[in-house]
């Protein structure tokens, strides 16, 4: 392996992790992209591919370059993980309006907040209605009946703020513009008046989430999805 092939390798992996966006071309694309794949996985740093760009996201536990539990609730701007576990089922919701499967692409442009609560509300309305139809374990019927609880607890607005324009924790309004104003700042939207457009960074961990990460949040959605059929 010639040193400036590894040094710009090096190059490209620190740039990735800097989170600036790379394009794969190039006459020595191919070596380049097995030497950044193999020196992002000693890392534990999955890297996707989408429209000729590279992108990373920190994989599971990763101390290092992932988030832990309270340092995202601080960049959401929520208090307990209780409403993290809500902020989780709201990004859930968000990415199904652009995915369903790997195979399977939604051609919606963008999402509104008001678009991301009727999503949500179905999809827990869903799960209550459905329960006899979906197996659950017990830590997760608690989980859920929680999610659900902390969801229909919100008004849609709140008294101080009846125009719905602050992110907030107080209302479904205000909760879904706290998780946006989140996904806006990692760089996975983009919002334009009252309309959020994904990204290509979005677009990229999204697909792969469905090829690599099809964790029970998505087997029960597809059961509920399955007992409405």
């Amino acid at each position: 392996m010639e040193q400036r092939n590894l040094d710009k390798a090096l190059d490209i992996v620190s740039k990735l992790l800097m989170g600036e966006e790379i394009s794969e071309k190039g006459s020595n694309a191919a070596l380049y992209h097995d030497i950044v794949h193999m020196s992002l996985k000693k890392m534990n740093i999955h890297m996707y591919e989408y429209a000729n760009g590279l992108y990373v996201s920190a994989g599971e536990n990763n101390r290092a370059f992932g988030y832990s539990n309270e340092e995202l609730r601080r960049e959401i701007g929520i208090r307990n993980n209780r409403e993290l576990y809500l902020a989780y089922f709201v990004i859930y919701n968000v990415l199904t309006f652009f995915y369903q499967s790997s195979d399977s692409t939604a051609y919606s442009e963008f999402v509104r907040v008001e678009d991301i609560i009727s999503g949500t509300d179905a999809a827990v309305t869903g799960i209550a209605d459905r329960r006899e139809a979906i197996v659950l374990n017990e830590i997760e019927e608690n989980s859920f009946r929680q999610i659900a609880l902390s969801w229909d607890g919100l008004p849609v607005v709140s008294v101080e703020d009846s125009q719905g324009l602050r992110a907030a924790r107080n209302s479904k309004t205000g909760f879904v513009k706290l998780v946006m104003n989140f996904l806006v700042r990692q760089e996975l939207f983009v919002q334009a008046d009252t309309r959020y457009y994904p990204k290509d960074r979005f677009r990229a961990l999204a697909q792969n989430y469905f090829e690599e990460y099809k964790g029970r949040l998505l087997e029960v959605m597809r059961e509920e999805e399955d007992a409405t059929d």
